[in-house]
């Protein structure tokens, strides 16, 4: 067996640069259930990376979802999605397997979720860490980003992963929550999600109150109100 590289191939480098990609990496993915290909094969890694959502409509959000927030959560998934396509038709071009995980697509409507977490890629790419409010933080971003994953069988350098929260004692994001659906509790690595959030109080409130919002897919206040996002507005306007 060839030895994992310590640095990405040069047109992975380049394609991420083309498009303006700073927030990216790769994650082991070996001991994860991941997707399977039309042979039934897993993968064994992903690339993962994040697109910032526009930081003065994340701030406007505070009291709820609006227009703008929805119609830019839809602009940059819609993003993901063809870059996710982009980069798949990609690295099959150069011989190797892979799988577009697509944003924000529900496949399990009973447990409110996708066919894998994009989260878990992206801590396990060492992107960002799991806040109160079960979103990813990254230094960069904040929580006010969104996660592209394409999972692949190439040897690249991953991780490494993110083993720990770095939300300190914050709990503003919890005090926030309509739904009272944040638990409070710190993420680390296994930590199971309903240990964080109760999903089903969270997905009834925005279907209850935001409908109009792509039929309650969005809400948004928790993230609206984390620091390490405000942080990013803060210095964007100084």
């Amino acid at each position: 067996m060839s030895a994992i590289p310590t640095t990405f191939p040069q047109w992975l480098i380049g394609w991420m640069a083309a498009r303006k990609i700073t927030l990216w990496g790769a994650a082991d993915l070996r001991r994860f259930p991941t997707p399977i290909d039309q042979a039934e094969r897993k993968f064994p890694a992903a690339i993962s990376w994040g697109i910032p959502m526009n930081p003065r409509i994340m701030f406007s959000i505070q009291d709820g979802p609006n227009r703008p927030y929805a119609d830019e959560y839809a602009r940059v998934n819609n993003l993901i999605n063809d870059l996710s396509t982009e980069l798949s038709a990609e690295i099959e071009k150069r011989g190797f397997r892979s799988r577009v995980l697509a944003a924000s697509a529900r496949t399990d409507t009973v447990n409110v979720k996708g066919d894998f977490p994009h989260k878990t890629a992206a801590t396990r790419a060492g992107l960002g860490w799991i806040g109160r409010h079960c979103q990813l933080i990254t230094r960069p971003f904040g929580s006010w980003v969104r996660l592209g994953t394409v999972f692949v069988d190439m040897q690249l350098p991953c991780g490494p992963a993110m083993d720990r929260s770095y939300c300190g004692r914050c709990t503003r994001c919890v005090e926030a929550c309509p739904a009272n659906a944040l638990k409070g509790n710190a993420w680390f690595p296994g930590l199971q999600r309903e240990k964080i959030l109760d999903v089903r109080a969270c997905d009834l409130w925005k279907k209850e109150h935001y409908y109009q919002y792509h039929k309650g897919h969005n809400c948004g206040i928790c993230s609206a109100v984390c620091p390490y996002g405000l942080k990013v507005l803060k210095k964007r306007e100084n």
